[in-house]
């Protein structure tokens, strides 16, 4: 393209029929840059912060900013995109009224798509199953020297993991997770309900009260049975650490310690009766607890069809992390679900702001039995 002139530059806009008087004076003549592609640039809009794109080959990227997740996917748009290097803006140009009023600028390229990023839910499972790969078992155990497994930093697992660090760290508290030797590893859930029990059985024999569980006199009674380490990690897992009068208690959570015993019942049985369960596990759980079946949102359903009626193990963490296919297994599992029963299984799929409602009304048709809204699934489960 040649350069225009200013008196061809009037010529063209008479043409168009524009009154020079009303637009900005400078005029941008623009040409192609001979390596002005459409193929190399990607165009991504962004908040400021520093941003990292996770996935390994076969996973669908999605971006990561210090505490949010966003998946990625490209978006047409009509009006075609040009990239123009020290372009500027009619605010820039008029603080600079010295300048010319024609610019020369060269397009670098262009683009008829960009990235739309949506706020997504992190991608967490693969964190437990990472880290389930080799449970640790305490310092005897053997499995533990000769172990293949990989074990991984937080490093590693920023890499692997499709989730922004605070997701990322949140979830490992949430799991109970330990570090050890610089890596993090779950605890064997054996192994964890012995340290449980070596700490229940003290706090019985001491009389403590439960919300008043003293730091030093645990390790000092224990650490001759298990690593200190480990005896302060169970009680940050099933108790809320706190300091009065510079000395360290914990208060016990006494629904994680129902929970917790209720799962070592459970799962020794396929399917227990619900009455016989209920004493068993009362008088399984330490003095002064109450336990309560809400106690086992998530971890375990009743069925209250059988005759007499039965409990069974079913963790939420074993289903699957994809909508439709969490959907699909639970109706795999039971026909008809009550809102109340499932509630627990779909939660944690609920996005910003979408409530358990709004995900059955997409993924399940309901209907009413005996005076009960149930739901059941929108397509024939194979």
């Amino acid at each position: 393209a040649a350069m225009r002139s200013r008196a061809e530059v009037d010529a063209t806009l008479q043409t168009a029929k524009l009154n020079a008087a009303e637009l900005l004076p400078a005029v941008h003549c623009l040409s192609f840059g001979p390596q002005a592609g459409g193929g190399e640039c990607c165009l991504l809009q962004l908040e400021p912060g520093l941003l990292v794109i996770r996935g390994e080959k076969d996973e669908h990227a999605v971006l990561c900013s210090k505490d949010k997740t966003y998946d990625m996917k490209i978006a047409d748009t009509s009006n075609m995109l040009l990239f123009v290097p020290g372009c500027k803006t009619p605010e820039e140009l008029n603080a600079d009224p010295v300048s010319c009023n024609i610019i020369y600028s060269q397009i670098a390229g262009f683009s008829k798509n960009y990235w739309e990023l949506r706020r997504c839910r992190p991608k967490l499972k693969k964190l437990r199953k990472l880290l389930m790969e080799d449970p640790y078992e305490g310092p005897d155990s053997q499995k533990d020297q000769t172990s293949t497994f990989s074990k991984y930093t937080t490093e590693d697992l920023l890499s692997l993991i499709q989730a922004s660090e605070e997701e990322i760290l949140h979830q490992l508290q949430l799991i109970d997770a330990c570090k050890i030797e610089g890596y993090w590893r779950i605890l064997d859930f054996d192994y964890k309900m012995k340290l449980l029990n070596h700490v229940t059985q003290l706090i019985d024999s001491e009389s403590w009260p439960l919300s008043k569980v003293p730091l030093c006199a645990c390790l000092e009674e224990l650490g001759s049975l298990e690593p200190r380490e480990m005896i302060e990690h169970i009680l940050l897992s099933y108790g809320r650490k706190y300091v009065d009068d510079g000395e360290v208690f914990f208060e016990m959570h006494e629904d994680k310690i129902c929970r917790a015993i209720a799962q070592m019942l459970l799962q020794n049985a396929v399917k227990f009766n619900l009455s016989e369960f209920e004493e068993v596990w009362q008088q399984s759980v330490p003095e002064g607890m109450t336990t309560r079946l809400d106690q086992l949102q998530g971890l375990a359903l009743v069925d209250k069809s059988s005759r007499p009626e039965t409990i069974f193990l079913l963790k939420v963490e074993d289903l699957p992390e994809d909508n439709q296919e969490r959907f699909n297994s639970l109706f795999g599992i039971r026909e008809k679900w009550t809102e109340v029963d499932i509630t627990p299984y779909i939660q944690d799929l609920c996005a910003e702001k979408q409530t358990v409602g709004a995900l059955l009304t997409k993924y399940a048709r309901s209907s009413m039995l005996n005076g009960v809204k149930v739901y059941n699934s929108r397509r024939p489960i194979s």
